[in-house]
């Protein structure tokens, strides 16, 4: 089939996708949070909708399954945007990424005399990248 097939995660992401996508005339034939389809045609012909998890978007777009793809910053910055533009940022789906501590845990004094912190994260690259700049040492354990 010839046309544009876009890369689309289930939850919020596509939930704020739909309008954005109906106000450009594109409308899913079904619900993608009850069909079992990984593509979805739409009411228009030449353009489809693949369901893949949220982390596999750039992979998608990257290596040519997608044309295209809706994806979040988080979800961009971790997989390292290889080989991917970034034309548009739609301004949707916010999230903020957060440091968080046991109560009592003195974060600033560890981090202020240079104590090696274990730090676990689904988020590794973007984890390094942020304690980097902050000149604190850490441990990753990858956590799904």
């Amino acid at each position: 089939m010839n046309g544009i097939t876009i890369a689309l995660s289930k939850g919020r992401i596509f939930e704020e996708t739909l309008p954005l996508l109906a106000a450009a005339g594109i409308v899913p034939l079904e619900n993608p949070e009850s069909s079992r389809k990984l593509i979805i045609e739409t009411n228009r012909p030449e353009v489809r909708v693949v369901i893949v998890r949220a982390s596999d978007t750039p992979t998608y777009v990257q290596y040519g399954a997608a044309d295209l793809g809706i994806a979040g910053k988080d979800v961009l910055l971790e997989h390292g945007g290889m080989g991917l533009y970034q034309p548009l940022d739609l301004k949707i789906a916010r999230c903020r990424m957060c440091v968080a501590a046991p109560l009592g845990f003195d974060y600033a004094q560890a981090v202020q005399r240079g104590a090696r912190l274990s730090v676990a994260t689904k988020y590794i690259n973007t984890a390094r990248e942020h304690f980097a700049a902050k000149g604190v040492h850490v441990d990753l354990i990858k956590n799904r």
